[in-house]
């Protein structure tokens, strides 16, 4: 079985082809340009390939209500040109194959569950921390879902006493994205983070920022595992500042052993590294043919 894998994000695009059990035979990346050029390379690149499915994982905010004239589409992203775009309907409009679709986040959380670090749990939070910050959720083996979908992303936070920087969101100035997405980090400091690697005053703000939202998500959904990947994160003296400090912030009220004694096996990179969000776009094309078949099966 092959299957098209599509990992739409703000920076590039990442596409592939794969198994049903997340393995990829063949990827190809390109910068995110305007969707007409953008998608052209999508096409070129799945034309003449005998894939089954395919899964998107899109940046977002996306419409993910099946009901709705915008199903499919990107909608009220900041990204130039992308706004109100049809993504899913303009791949339909190439290949009539089932299409999955759901943020990004939400597919490399599923992808870590199926695969990765969270491999054998129900439950997990994917986040991300690169050019945007972005969290996925399986809860109870499914991918969460509501309203729309989460933005955890953008939740408020409490602002360090000695920052004085004014936040880089272009709707929330110093949510959670504004104060510790890469772009914050770049606006702040006068530098990229990767030049900064040696900076310490850098990272134990970060760690400050990203510890008190994992609080937030582990008091609200209790997730079984926390993977953090993204460009950011790829700054590995991040992972143990983190943990100190989400210990430090729970003061003892979450009683888990996973927490108190396993912290650092808790809070994890992903266990797919950098194919995380591709792979969950394969797990999205898989259950999109399963559910396909299902409803074949239903309507015979």
């Amino acid at each position: 079985m092959l299957l098209g894998a599509i990992e739409a994000g703000g920076t590039k695009f990442v596409c592939g082809i794969g198994g049903e059990n997340g393995e990829i035979y063949e990827r190809v990346s390109f910068p995110t340009t305007k969707p007409e050029e953008t998608m052209k390379q999508v096409v070129s690149f799945f034309n003449q390939k005998k894939i089954e499915a395919i899964g998107i994982g899109s940046f977002g905010p996306i419409d993910l209500t099946k009901t709705s004239d915008t199903y499919g589409y990107i909608t009220s992203t900041p990204k130039p040109y992308w706004e109100n775009f049809n993504l899913v309907g303009e791949v339909k409009k190439h290949f009539s194959v089932p299409i999955g679709f759901d943020t990004d986040v939400n597919g490399a959380a599923l992808g870590e569950s199926k695969w990765g670090a969270a491999k054998g749990l129900d439950s997990c939070l994917y986040i991300t921390v690169g050019t945007g910050i972005g969290v996925g959720a399986v809860v109870e083996g499914k991918l969460l879902h509501g309203l729309l979908h989460p933005e955890m992303g953008h939740i408020l936070i409490r602002r360090h006493p000695e920052d004085y920087f004014g936040g880089s969101c272009p709707y929330h100035l110093d949510c959670l994205e504004g104060t510790a997405a890469g772009p914050a980090i770049e606006k702040r400091w006068g530098n990229k983070g990767v030049e900064l690697s040696n900076d310490k005053r850098v990272w134990e703000l970060e760690s400050y920022y990203l510890a008190q939202a994992i609080v937030n998500y582990i008091l609200i959904l209790s997730p079984k595992k926390v993977i953090l990947g993204g460009g950011v994160m790829k700054q590995e003296q991040l992972f143990p500042l983190i943990r100190k400090e989400v210990i430090k912030l729970l003061n003892g009220y979450i009683q888990s052993k996973d927490i108190l004694e396993g912290i650092n096996s808790y809070i994890v990179p992903p266990g797919l590294g950098d194919n995380a969000g591709l792979a969950g776009a394969l797990a999205l094309a898989h259950n999109s043919l399963i559910e396909s078949v299902s409803l074949e099966l239903k309507h015979d």
